[in-house]
């Protein structure tokens, strides 16, 4: 059997850029839809030269806003996808898109596609912290966008943002429950947080805006976890909660550090370094050029628009599984950890890194895992700092 795959595509095109946002997202006044749909197939046959013989068990179409993409061009890509590559018949296809109603009235022509599953990004439920997040949708556009997801999706989920200036524990509270109510399967809600390059990160350096204390932020979380858990849709990644069963498995390939391509501007790739098999101590790093126009020229002029290719092997393989596998809630498996990198982590790592983060109650050791606890999770960056000094 053929080894699983996962495939992303990046269209990094939005209609304004947010505030929060440091993601690869561009604003233009017109996108030449054939031009970029076109160039998109071209890049997808090039991964496939790249990653041959492989079985496709998710595609993601993330971004940007790839709820503006034309559905003609998800469809072309869903299609060639399946012509250049084995394809699971219950592969998960996975679109972001944002809640407004121009967007929403294309949810039927994208499932029509093939598309199978929606994540919309709400990230408020009100409209004062909508505009204050440079969100362009309405709560009310939200709701109207849940309703046409339930109905043209067998699977959706959506975005909340907490932690935000003047949000208390009370309120947070309420919108959780109301959230709760809205939700199916699947929720992701992620904490504010101040990225470099981005306009808040400049606001909140001259003091427009005050975050919640770190003590607040943390009760959110916690708020979050047991009443999320107590609702059937626990925790199985830092911000992301479902049904058991109903995780996005396109993401679960990331956070098990298993094989997947990307295709569009910036976008990576990690796989095996060997033609079809499963990459025991190595993998072939892949990153696409980021501005979208460079991107696009390279593929126009060869094919596609590698910008950097690499192996990647040793102790730089093993911190990148470490990185991704601390944050999930069922933690690192310990034998699947040393049979793709050729390490146990718990001896990679040594007990001198460990000690203090174990007794601190940050990470948990069994015979058969390594696992960052609730807290650790949420202070993960500080954790793996710690551990790969």
């Amino acid at each position: 059997m053929s080894e699983p795959l996962a495939v992303y595509i990046h269209w990094p095109f939005c209609k304004s850029k947010c505030p929060y946002c440091d993601f690869n997202s561009h604003v233009r006044d017109g996108v030449e839809q054939g031009r970029w749909r076109k160039a998109l197939l071209a890049e997808l046959e090039h991964a496939a030269r790249e990653a041959p013989g492989r079985r496709v068990e998710t595609m993601f179409f993330g971004g940007g806003t790839p709820s503006l993409m034309e559905p003609e061009t998800a469809a072309a890509v869903i299609d060639r996808t399946r012509q250049l590559w084995d394809t699971a018949d219950d592969v998960e296809i996975t679109l972001e898109a944002n809640p407004t109603s121009v967007e929403a009235d294309r949810f039927a022509a994208l499932a029509q596609a093939g598309v199978n599953r929606v994540s919309l990004g709400v990230q408020a439920l009100n409209a004062a912290d909508l505009r204050f997040l440079g969100r362009e949708h309405s709560p009310d556009e939200a709701l109207a966008a849940l309703e046409t997801a339930r109905r043209h999706f067998a699977r959706y989920s959506f975005d909340l943002i907490y932690a935000r200036p003047g949000q208390t524990l009370e309120a947070w509270a309420a919108e959780l429950e109301r959230a709760l109510g809205l939700a199916g399967e699947h929720l992701s809600l992620y904490q504010l947080t101040i990225e470099r390059g981005t306009r808040f990160f400049t606001d909140h350096a001259r003091g427009a805006f005050v975050l919640p204390e770190e003590e607040l932020a943390a009760e959110m979380f916690e708020l979050t976890q047991a009443r999320l858990t107590a609702a059937g849709l626990p925790a199985y990644e830092i911000s992301n909660h479902a049904t058991p069963g109903a995780g996005c498995r396109h993401n679960l390939i990331y956070w098990r550090y298993q094989d997947y391509v990307g295709i569009g501007p910036g976008a990576h790739g990690r796989f095996a370094d060997e033609n079809g098999k499963r990459a025991t101590r190595r993998k072939r790093a892949t990153r696409r050029q980021s501005g979208p126009e460079a991107w696009l020229e390279a593929v126009e002029r060869s094919g596609h628009g590698t910008a950097e290719s690499a192996v990647v092997s040793g102790r730089d393989l093993v911190e990148e599984a470490l990185m991704m596998g601390l944050r999930l809630s069922d933690g690192i498996d310990r034998t699947i950890f040393a049979a793709n990198t050729g390490a146990d982590p718990v001896e990679a790592l040594g007990e001198a890194a460990l000690a203090p983060l174990i007794s601190g109650g940050f990470l948990q050791i069994t015979p058969t895992h390594l696992g960052a606890t609730p807290a650790g999770r949420q202070r993960l960056n500080a954790v793996l700092e710690r551990l790969v000094a």
